[in-house]
């Protein structure tokens, strides 16, 4: 027996090892690694747990099988290929980021690679070869990964172009952005090959751009195999002269992360150059927290978009606006196809201003990117705060009316929407010399405003020339005067105050059904909107409710923009417990030798 023991010891050793390294992916020692067995009939001692049995659950002979216990709350951690950069470029000051201009021949991805940058769809991407999509600058802010950079989308630059023609101004105004942009993403199609015109920009960037770090980056690599194909690609793109190209997707995302690596170091080389980093240590807070804190609506940023119809000169009013060349501008109809959004400081207020395409009316027959462009434009005209409608004088002036119907398509949907609206009758100079039609136009279009749009009064008309620069401040006087009504709150103690003076003077047809309203309060701002609380089963009629609305815009100086009151019925219990509230001295029967006695509690 003691033979047969020393045996299963020496077997049950040798199978030990093999299955932890089964388990383990452990090479299996040999025998010869082994120790040998004992000789028959010695005393073996013991067996030993071995370290590995608690963690694969196996245990001695003689206890039972021990499934293994799994950590609870450790998951396995995805390490993020991007390496974090030293800097937290979200503290930076927007006006300190790193600027990167897109520049690349037309249709090669430059606005998809834009709208990549920002995360969202804001340029117009059409696939038109023979044509130019986009056609002023688009400034955003860019964010890859931690890194936080202004990226700018230009037009497709064509070297060959005619003076005076669209494409010569186009590169003009990229030529102007280069002076304030530090790096440059030179985009080419890697489906195409590198064509003549890539090398005819890559020359205009060493003409213009010296002193930016230009990078090239192959888009639209996505269906390429990488089997010597990108290589051969990527070799033919050093005949630029740049460098190491990148090749990437802006449609799926593709090389984001290579392009990461290669920006990262050149970033933290322009950060650490700056004074303290870009970094504003005695403004912790930002602009937006700073005035939310303090309660004030009417100082937030506000949101104007210019619309109105083709060539009526808003373009050029956005550019008087700024004091700069900021958009394209010409003769040509149609000029502006992407939605232009910009910002500018006016009396320590921060606007935002959006130049939108020509509102044109939907036939169902537009095609390609004038298809797009009246899409954004009816997007922008949803976001804004204020409205303000273009109208072109000449036009006017010699037509019977002062609105077409899309003008007053514009209007009416922005006062729907709740937005406030201004009026500019632009190229006014053009009827310097004629008295007659000058005055014409002065007196009509503020009559046949309040014909069209009846529900609102007060609707504010300037009348400017934004080719000469004239009524830039009264514009933007107009514009903050008619934000602050829109953002104007009233406490409740003064609307039911002038609630009671408005009922005693207004005419009503019969006393006995005349509606009651308990009280009068402002429920929200942008537009306002004012709940009329009615005690009776009576309701305001039409008529009442534009009353209440005429009186509420004379006697508050708050017209040119929509008001809405809505009523509300107040429940016979909630109108009897209200009653009962203020009650007399207190009737008590007392057993006395007088029927009655009135019993003050003021008076014990």
């Amino acid at each position: 027996m003691a033979a047969a023991a020393a045996v299963l010891r020496a077997a049950v050793r040798r199978c030990r090892p093999a299955t932890a390294a089964l388990l383990h992916h452990r090479p299996i020692p040999s025998a010869r690694s082994l120790p040998s067995s004992p000789p028959l009939g010695r005393a073996l001692p013991p067996l030993p747990r071995l370290p590995f049995s608690a963690g694969l659950g196996y245990s001695t002979a003689s206890e039972e099988f021990v499934p293994p216990v799994r950590p609870k709350g450790k998951a396995k951690v995805r390490k993020n290929p991007m390496k974090q950069s030293r800097f937290d470029f979200t503290k930076v000051d927007a006006a300190l980021l790193p600027t990167v201009i897109l520049v690349g021949r037309p249709n090669v991805g430059k606005s998809a690679l834009f709208n990549r940058f920002i995360r969202r769809r804001e340029a117009l991407v059409y696939n038109t070869p023979g044509d130019h999509v986009t056609r002023d600058i688009r400034e955003g802010i860019a964010k890859l990964g931690d890194l936080r950079f202004r990226v700018l989308d230009s037009a497709g630059l064509e070297t060959a172009a005619t003076s005076g023609s669209i494409l010569a101004r186009t590169a003009d105004m990229t030529g102007n952005v280069l002076a304030r942009s530090q790096f440059a993403i030179f985009l080419i199609d890697v489906r195409d090959g590198l064509q003549p015109l890539d090398l005819e920009v890559g020359q205009w960037l060493r003409k213009h751009a010296s002193g930016i770090h230009t990078l090239v980056a192959m888009n639209k690599s996505e269906s390429l195999d990488e089997h010597g194909v990108l290589t051969a690609a990527a070799g033919e793109a050093h005949r630029l002269g740049f460098g190491d190209p990148v090749a990437i997707s802006a449609e799926t995302g593709l090389g984001m992360a290579e392009l990461y690596e290669v920006l990262r170091p050149l970033f933290e080389e322009y950060m650490s150059q700056l004074p303290n980093n870009g970094l504003n240590p005695a403004d912790p807070t930002s602009e937006l927290e700073t005035e939310a804190h303090e309660g004030y609506e009417s100082k937030l940023p506000l949101q104007l978009a210019i619309v109105g119809r083709p060539n009526v000169g808003k373009s050029t009013l956005l550019n008087t606006l700024l004091q700069e060349q900021r958009v394209l501008v010409g003769p040509e109809a149609g000029l502006t196809r992407d939605s232009i959004r910009a910002q500018f400081q006016f009396d320590n207020r921060t606007v935002y201003l959006v130049d939108t395409a020509g509102w044109m009316e939907r036939s169902g027959k537009e095609k390609g990117p004038a298809s797009l462009s009246v899409v954004q434009s009816r997007k922008n005209l949803m976001r804004a705060h204020i409205v303000a409608l273009v109208l072109d004088a000449e036009k006017i002036a010699m037509s019977k009316s002062s609105m077409n119907h899309p003008e007053v398509v514009i209007a009416r949907q922005a006062i729907e929407e709740g937005r406030g609206l201004v009026v500019v009758v632009n190229k006014m100079d053009l009827l310097r010399d004629n008295q007659r039609l000058f005055e014409k136009v002065m007196d009509a279009v503020p009559r046949e405003i309040q014909t069209v749009i009846p529900q609102v009064t007060g609707i504010p008309v300037v009348f400017v020339s934004a080719l000469e620069g004239r009524g830039r401040i009264a514009v933007m006087r107009q514009v903050i005067d008619t934000y602050e009504n829109w953002c104007l709150r009233l406490s409740t103690s003064r609307l039911n105050r002038w609630l009671r003076k408005v009922m005693s003077r207004h005419s009503w047809k019969d006393s006995a059904t005349q509606p009651k309203v308990k009280y009068f309060t402002q429920v929200k701002a942008r537009p306002p909107t004012f709940v009329a609380f009615m005690s009776s089963k009576t309701q305001l009629s039409d008529t009442d409710i534009r009353f209440l609305t005429k009186s509420l815009k004379e006697d508050f100086n708050i017209g040119g923009i929509p008001i809405r009151i809505v009523q509300r019925s107040i429940p016979r219990k909630a109108c009897a417990k209200s009653n009962t509230r203020n009650v007399g001295p207190r009737v008590a029967r007392m057993r006395t030798d007088k029927r009655i006695t009135v019993s003050d509690p003021s008076l014990s």
